[in-house]
């Protein structure tokens, strides 16, 4: 909702690449100690810390530097200037690894609680701002979709089509039920839904209506439609609010 969903598509790609890297035990332990040290280490330093060659150390200094984990340079690691090659030595970077399987986008519901608190108005309160930040993110997110992709008018198929590969990026696993259904599999919200569902499946429900209004699809509306384990909210033609509609989420 607040970031740009294929960053955090690649980004999510990156970090599986990262947790990949660092299933090896000797990599692991030598970015553990290089991330202790605070300081820029040397091979030799690395090596002896996991009890393995200098060439091996090397190896696998090379592999975390490869996965944006490390980054390397040429310098004394005292800081005095000798004759000669500096030797390389090793420092973490600024990356954080985080893996979810299911996707989960609990920064995304903390950034529109965040706007809704810096936009609150003197008529509104917390759930009403709230619910209103979500709806606007949502249309300002379709309308930039439309912006980009000009899909002219856009009927209940292709629109519902359009949805799609959005809220893919955004981790909620759609899956087309019938040409003109759209349902969500995956609660990206989850287990935060489940302690406010009034609240955080409002949101939810409201971003979505404000994306369908952003990138104008006709004849398709966001419900709240929960199943056990999925997301509450289902997209399609001709959609009415289901009599148990109260939002909630398993």
């Amino acid at each position: 909702m607040a970031s740009d969903p294929s960053a955090q598509a690649d980004q999510a790609d990156s970090a599986i690449d990262s947790v990949s890297v660092l299933s090896e035990d000797s990599r692991r332990r030598m970015f553990a100690f290089i991330r202790r040290a605070r300081r820029a280490v040397t091979r030799d330093e690395a090596a002896a810390s996991v009890g393995i060659s200098r060439k091996l150390a090397a190896f696998h200094l090379d592999k975390l530097v490869d996965a944006g984990l490390l980054r390397a340079r040429y310098e004394a690691p005292d800081g005095t200037r000798k004759v000669g090659r500096q030797p390389k030595v090793y420092e973490p970077t600024d990356a954080q690894i985080t893996v979810n399987i299911p996707d989960r986008r609990h920064e995304l519901l903390a950034d529109l609680l965040l706007d809704a608190v810096l936009t609150e108005r003197a008529d509104e309160n917390a759930g009403q701002a709230a619910m209103r930040a979500a709806r606007e993110r949502g249309r300002q997110v379709g309308e930039a979709a439309r912006t980009e992709t000009r899909p002219g008018r856009l009927g209940a198929e292709r629109g519902l089509t359009a949805c799609e590969r959005l809220l893919d990026r955004y981790g909620y696993e759609p899956v087309r039920e019938t040409p003109t259904r759209l349902r969500l599999r995956n609660c990206p919200f989850h287990p935060l839904a489940a302690k406010a569902p009034d609240l955080v499946c409002g949101m939810n429900h409201a971003f979505l209506s404000g994306y369908l209004d952003g990138l104008e699809v006709n004849g398709v509306r966001a419900v709240l439609a929960p199943e056990p384990g999925e997301c509450c909210v289902r997209l399609g033609s001709g959609e009415s609010e289901p009599a148990d509609g109260a939002p909630r989420s398993d």
